[in-house]
């Protein structure tokens, strides 16, 4: 067998195999929440966020548990649901993942049982979660992964980008994981809609920007630092490996390629998470041998060691693209920043009303000349609209139509899919007639004198308050 089907025939098991079978209309939806201590200018307790896992697991049926190396809790599930509570990279941020529902009000009833229940036991010790796309006490927070194999291995990986040249290709945070948040949503796909879905809503990646941006990071001209934070770390030395596709794709063996073009930088073997220089899968898999790193625990340091590159590793490739196709036959919708608790959900139903009308979508966007035409792809216009000045060439008023007409779309979408969820778009009507986000409305906060806890406590609530 030549390499060239040697690859193909991996990629199509772990990714293509799962579209084979009819497309549903479940939608899974992941919520990554920064945990902060409310005393200014003090980082989270740890003692504190193992405390509330534990009223948390008294409380609600989760069980499967994974425990770190120190014995910490950092994973639970609860096997009805598949809902899952967990800490994402680090115990600086809580991550809920729910099991994928029909209807996205279904998911909301039990994120509207944990949420609070979780914010007042964090209350009780002083700390609280929020909606937003960096953790508000990042500078004063603990950098320390989460003490297993797998985050110690990507916090080591990221902090090696130094071996790979310096600035301004790499920022100095390479543990941006452990501070930035997204939030997530999963959309079933099938092999006929999937390559449709993904060039539609490549597309639509610089509107996005304007209605979902909640990362301000610098010196507060960008509005969503985690595009940044992804592509100049050592995720995007093969910049195949995040943020939008330079290409169009017309075919699954087009997507083929393009996966077999992203670079693989971990395995496991045995029990060791093994990391290495980043290296496109395609030529991975013709290698002899790997020179990689892991870590002894015994000994308190990393190791080299060889490794023989396998097809089987095609499991552990990991792409963070915006528009992600993942190995359980869905669509992974990365780019967007962690919400305002109360607007938690609306990510999840603007991308389930598209994904109904994708079509329409791919249509409204080719003809579009609001973005399109004045001389700039999509991921130059991406990052345009993350900042908070834009080019001249942009038309606002013109910006808020389009906004709107493709919120209709995912609003009609939303109505075909029966489930009453359109409401959930309501606040992104709002941004979207005054062309604002919670990023934007942050940094005008925090310009009239208002205090970082303050905006941090108000994009924790569920009710009240305005990000528009």
């Amino acid at each position: 067998m030549s390499d060239r089907e040697n690859i193909t025939d991996t990629l199509d098991a772990r990714f293509f195999a799962p579209l084979r079978r009819p497309r549903t209309r479940r939608v899974g939806v992941e919520l990554e929440l920064p945990v902060w201590n409310r005393t200014p200018g003090a980082a989270t307790d740890f003692a504190a966020v193992h405390a509330v896992t534990d009223e948390f697991l008294s409380r609600f049926p989760f069980s499967d548990t994974a425990l770190d190396d120190t014995g910490a809790l950092y994973r639970a599930r609860d096997p009805a649901t598949g809902d899952e509570l967990s800490f994402d990279c680090s115990f600086n941020t809580l991550e809920l993942s729910f099991g994928p529902d029909e209807s996205i009000l279904e998911t909301r009833k039990r994120f509207l049982a944990y949420y609070p229940a979780l914010q007042e036991a964090f209350s009780r010790r002083g700390h609280a979660l929020t909606g937003m796309g960096i953790n508000p006490r990042w500078r004063e927070n603990r950098p320390e992964p989460i003490g297993n194999g797998r985050y110690r291995m990507l916090l080591h990986h990221l902090k090696s980008y130094s071996k790979y040249g310096g600035s301004p290709r790499f920022h100095d945070h390479p543990d941006f994981g452990l501070f930035s948040c997204a939030s997530q949503t999963q959309i079933d796909a099938d092999e006929h809609s999937v390559i449709p879905a993904i060039n539609a809503f490549n597309a639509l990646e610089p509107f996005k920007a304007v209605l979902f941006a909640n990362s301000p990071f610098g010196d507060g001209k960008f509005l969503c630092g985690r595009d940044s934070l992804w592509s100049q770390s050592l995720h995007g030395l093969n910049p195949h490996n995040c943020g939008l596709y330079g290409v169009l794709l017309r075919s699954l063996e087009d997507l083929a390629g393009y996966l077999a073009s992203t670079s693989i930088y971990c395995v496991e073997r045995g029990e060791r998470y093994v990391n290495f220089a980043p290296v496109p899968l395609r030529d991975y898999l013709t290698l002899g041998t790997v020179v990689g790193e892991y870590w002894d625990a015994a000994a308190g340091l990393h190791r080299k060691c060889l490794i023989t590159p396998s097809p089987a590793d095609v499991a552990w490739l990991r792409p963070f693209k915006f528009e992600d196709i993942t190995q359980r036959g869905t669509i992974e919708f990365r780019s967007v920043c962690e919400q305002p608790a109360r607007d938690a959900f609306a990510p999840a139903a603007f991308h389930a009303g598209l994904a109904e009308n994708v079509a329409a979508l791919g249509e409204l966007l080719e003809s579009d000349s609001v973005l399109y035409g004045h001389g700039y792809g999509t991921s130059e216009l991406r990052s345009l609209l993350t900042h908070r000045d834009w080019p001249s060439f942009v038309d606002r008023k013109a910006l808020s139509v389009q906004l709107q007409r493709i919120l209709d779309l995912a609003e009609d979408g939303l109505e075909k899919r029966g489930f009453g969820e359109a409401f959930l778009l309501k606040p992104l009507r709002r941004r979207a007639d005054a062309l604002s986000n919670p990023a934007l409305e942050q940094i005008r906060r925090l310009e009239r004198g208002e205090t970082i806890e303050a905006v941090a406590t108000d994009y924790g609530a569920l009710e009240g308050g305005n990000d528009a």
